[in-house]
């Protein structure tokens, strides 16, 4: 290549590479959150333009919310996409009840082919499975082989041939004996996956399947459906310009032909208003305004489904629209009310009611249509309701601006999820927090919310100035963005209720990763932003566990490590305990509590289970033996140095209690076992360079980010030669996307990164640990509400998304604020 050409493709080259870096730099999330309230009532887009994907539920469900608008006749799509819609050609068994023939012995001959009699095989109901509760034909050996015959009418009627399945584990599918699909591993819930409506006749068909299992559970379902037509490709795209996160609001602006539309996404997640946190209750509010100095005629729809009112697609709804004094309201919710009958991970709630609501003053017009002609019936001009019962319905808000010029208008909707039950506490059902007393209804939070809504846009714009003001300073830029992604992740990750006894339940749902409720060692990351704006919050994390302790309920010496499975807490339902961890985090954050409300009041009251937990503490805490601590995900751990450091702190913040409470002996007494230890925990883990991953082995190291107590409480434990070298040993250490949790592997918690990051002995050395979290957040390929556990070379999840544990980045500000600055 002669040298003006390579320098014509250097120069391209270049170019390539400012627009990926301008794209990447663009990007401010990997998922935008637009309703949070609770782990039920959250909705989020997924891609950097809003118009680009159906929004969804953090598990990854659709909960669609379609916008569009109507500018002198054109119309424009800003928000969402139509849902898929799919016509059942055979049912699965949320659709229709089916049976299957079946074999667990490895059969002769060709079982895949329609010809094969199947003659000595059994019959049996679907699903298949060895979850007695969820299945109808039990199967717990290795290996099943079933088959399926059914009849098709019309094969070139089909649109697009999808097969519905949701399996565990490894799959071989036949159809008509061609294999149409395999894959190792297992799915979660029902996916579809396309197939050549080629393969299937006209008449007698069959689907023949082999089902291995290799880990944990088994189970199978499976159809067929059709993907029908949709409208997308009848509208235009709004053109998205900008795209702002800020603590409590998203806000996008476009440009839809000769009008500009800018849409506000807010969910007023205030602390220091308890009221206001806990109404389930977000705005969307559109501002419009002409563009080229003329008038145009423009009306906005707002289409959600009542998919966000179910657990699954299939289950039936009803929904109806009615007003009140002030309000439009429509209102869906699913038929059978299963209230509190389940508890798990990936579920969505399908009890309680889902509202949308706009102010009569606005003239909103709204209707009820099956999803699929939610679109149509806005491009025909139709406002009639077609339906109010089935499944996947559309309740439509159609908002009219009237003509509109240069002169900006301003209109909102509500949406609103009443719970009824929110949580089951201890066998006793309670109400949400806003509806403690029984006495006050949705449409009341609907009205309430349309009263004040011009009062709580403005409270929320200043805190998010003040939010993001505050972080800049504690921490940078870098650090401030993660703070404000971190906000309402956090938030929404819980639920406000108050226990029988009169105290308030802040209970946290562990997302992704268990779904367990109130889990300690997801409270313990969290606590730093609750601890900045309410501190009574964080004590309604910890009030549950002690009272778990203090009513007889679960007799151990240490720490319960959650209450239950989201949203039934009656009782640690995680397989096995963490004595250490559980029981030093409660001590600190007790401890944290008293140093942010200037008082040790909330300690007194539970000082005897306290000193249990710091007796435990003492005996088995400098060098603790086999067992789990937070990062379980990591396996167990006999020697941990960084457990240990947290038994060391914990026991210090028990003294540092009994001091404020002029406890002097026994501040006196734990102080000292705590100050003992240290000069053996610098021995045991003393590695040259750095301090080892585990007392028995120097060639390992691992963040020590129990550490950062340590200098946010003013313990004054451990030496400055600790924090200096480990962090000047850990800026060796780092990758692309952050500093590895240790030496095990390449995976990491970000929000422990930004604790370890707390305590560097300079902003640089701050900064240089922040800036690869920061880059993950907008570079990560795994576009989920921000994840908090990944690969440090990749940034890919290796799992969680939606946590709490996000409100864990705050603990810098924390930092300050106690120390004034």
């Amino acid at each position: 290549m002669n040298k003006s050409n390579k320098l014509k493709v250097l120069g391209l080259l270049a170019c390539f590479f400012a627009i990926g870096q301008t794209q990447a730099q663009d990007r401010k999330a990997p998922s935008y959150p637009l309703i949070t309230h609770n782990p039920n009532f959250s909705i989020w887009s997924n891609t950097d333009q809003l118009n680009a994907s159906t929004t969804t539920h953090w598990t990854g469900a659709d909960h669609s919310l379609l916008g569009l608008i109507n500018v002198d006749g054109n119309i424009y799509r800003f928000l969402g996409k139509e849902e898929t819609n799919y016509k059942t050609i055979l049912g699965t068994s949320d659709e229709t009840p089916y049976t299957v023939k079946y074999t667990e012995t490895a059969p002769q001959g060709d079982w895949k082919s329609a010809a094969y009699a199947a003659a000595d095989w059994k019959t049996g109901s679907a699903p298949i499975g060895d979850d007695a509760k969820q299945v109808k034909t039990l199967w717990k050996s290795n290996d099943i082989w079933v088959r399926r015959s059914f009849n098709i009418a019309n094969p070139a009627s089909i649109n697009e041939l999808l097969l519905k399945m949701n399996h565990d584990d490894n799959i071989e599918v036949y159809l008509n004996g061609k294999k149409v699909y395999q894959k190792e591993g297992w799915t979660n819930t029902f996916q579809y996956f396309p197939l050549d409506k080629s393969d299937l006749k006209a008449g007698q068909n069959v689907i023949a399947i082999h089902l291995a299992n290799s880990a944990g559970g088994r189970y199978l379902d499976f159809g067929l459906a059709d993907k029908l037509k949709d409208n997308a490709a009848k509208i235009q795209l709004a053109k998205q310009k900008n795209v702002e996160v800020t603590a409590t609001q998203t806000i996008y602006d476009f440009t839809c032909g000769k009008v500009d539309l800018k849409v506000t996404f807010t969910s007023p997640l205030l602390m220091n208003d308890l009221r206001l946190l806990a109404r389930p209750v977000s705005y969307i509010t559109y501002n419009v305004q002409a563009n080229d100095k003329k008038t145009h005629a423009v009306k906005v729809l707002l289409s959600a489904s009542s998919n966000i009112a179910v657990y699954r697609p299939s289950q039936e709804v009803t929904a109806k629209k009615y007003s009140t004094a002030k309000l439009s309201i429509l209102k869906a919710g699913t038929v059978e009310q299963p209230v509190l009958q389940k508890g798990a991970d990936d579920m969505r709630i399908d009890w309680g009611y889902f509202y949308v609501a706009a102010p009569k003053s606005s003239n909103a017009v709204q209707f009820i249509t099956n999803s699929s002609s939610a679109a149509d019936a806005f491009r025909n001009g139709s406002s009639a309701s077609t339906a109010s019962g089935g499944k996947s319905l559309a309740l439509n808000t159609v908002v009219p601006f009237g003509t509109v010029g240069q002169t900006e208008v301003e209109r909102f909707v509500e949406l609103g999820y009443d719970e009824v039950y929110a949580i089951q506490y201890f066998k006793r059902n309670l109400r949400p927090w806003w509806n403690t007393s029984g006495k006050e209804t949705m449409e009341g939070q609907l009205t309430d919310a349309a009263n004040q809504y011009k009062e709580v846009m403005q409270k929320c714009k200043t805190f998010n100035k003040e939010v993001y003001a505050d972080a800049l300073k504690s921490g940078g830029k870098e650090y401030a963005h993660l703070c404000i992604l971190g906000y309402r992740q956090s938030i929404a990750a819980h639920t406000l209720v108050k226990s029988p006894e009169g105290e308030i339940l802040w209970l946290s749902k562990e997302n992704n990763s268990g779904g367990f409720i109130n889990t300690v060692d997801v409270t313990y990351p969290s606590a730093p932003l609750y601890l900045i704006y309410n501190p009574a919050l964080l004590q309604g994390m910890l009030n549950g566990i002690f009272y778990f302790s203090e009513s007889g309920k679960y007799p151990h010496p240490w720490a319960a490590h959650d209450l239950g499975t989201y949203p039934l807490a009656n009782g640690q339902t995680y397989g096995e305990p963490m004595p250490v961890e559980e029981s030093g985090n409660m001590i600190i954050l007790t401890a944290a509590i008293a140093k942010a409300q200037g008082n040790a009041n909330y300690a007194k009251k539970h000082w005897k289970t306290l000193t249990t937990w710091a007796d435990y503490l003492t005996k088995e805490g400098l060098d603790p033996k086999t067992q789990l601590c937070t990062d379980d995900f990591a396996g167990h751990l006999a020697r941990n140095a960084n457990l240990s450091v947290k038994a060391i702190v914990g026991i210090a913040s028990y003294a540092q209690m009994a001091e404020t409470l002029g406890y002097t002996e026994t501040a006196t007494k734990y102080r000292a076992i705590a100050e003992s230890m240290v000069p053996k925990w610098i021995e045991m883990a003393d590695a040259g360079d750095h301090y080892a991953l585990t007392f028995d082995n120097k060639n390992t190291w691992s963040q020590k980010y129990n550490l950062v107590w340590d200098k946010v409480l003013d313990l004054n434990l451990f030496p400055q030669k600790v924090y200096d070298t480990e962090i000047k040993y850990y800026l060796t250490k780092q990758n692309k996307f952050g500093l590895p949790l240790d030496s095990r592997k390449a995976y990491t918690k970000n929000d422990w990164i930004l604790w370890t990051a707390t305590f560097a002995p300079t902003e640089k050395e701050f900064e240089a640990l922040v800036k690869p979290v920061y880059r993950h957040a907008i570079e990560t390929e795994s576009r989920v509400p921000l994840n908090d556990f990944y690969d440090s070379n990749t940034g890919i999840r290796d799992n969680f998304k939606a946590r709490s544990v996000v409100g864990g980045f705050y603990m810098k500000l924390f930092s300050d604020k106690l120390k004034g600055k």
